[in-house]
């Protein structure tokens, strides 16, 4: 079988925007535009069958990349049928910080997505509950974006009386 990263090259060519497997880990980066379609493809056709999504996460490039490609969001999807796994990574630029939800192809993607809103900003669209998950409410910011002010106060919040 072809290498997964070549065969998603050639199915969504215009939507890849690179492959690599350095350290032997198979990763395709892809528009943010095209994740539905991509993800929907990975999970439905039978030749690919990834039914597991591991994990979902994202990075900050803050003065590495330029604005527009600031974060990536990072999918770790495996085969159970097929015992293979590829990594997916999306770039999401600064201004526009927002990417399709995958909640309706995995549910485990409800609360990973919901982490990464909370601590990334990073919103999750068509996502049917995207509320913090870790921090409270009144909060203040992302926390793991690496401009966030970590010496800030945050409100103070009490017992309801």
């Amino acid at each position: 079988m072809a290498e997964l990263r070549d065969l998603v090259k050639r199915k969504f060519g215009a939507s890849v925007l690179d492959t690599h497997a350095d350290f032997g880990d198979q990763t395709v980066v892809i528009a943010r535009e095209g994740v539905i379609e991509v993800m929907r493809w990975l999970k439905e056709d039978p030749a690919m069958g990834f039914d597991f999504m591991m994990d979902l996460t994202a990075v900050d490039y803050l003065g590495k990349k330029p604005r527009d490609l600031r974060f990536e969001v990072v999918y770790h999807l495996y085969s159970l049928k097929h015992n293979h796994r590829i990594r997916v990574k999306a770039p999401v630029g600064e201004d526009d910080a927002s990417l399709d939800s995958i909640v309706s192809l995995w549910k485990a993607a409800d609360w990973f997505e919901r982490e990464v809103w909370d601590l990334y900003g990073i919103v999750f669209k068509g996502h049917p509950n995207l509320k913090r998950i870790l921090l409270y409410e009144e909060f203040v910011g992302h926390p793991l974006r690496k401009d966030y002010n970590i010496r800030q106060r945050q409100p103070l919040i009490g017992p309801e009386n």
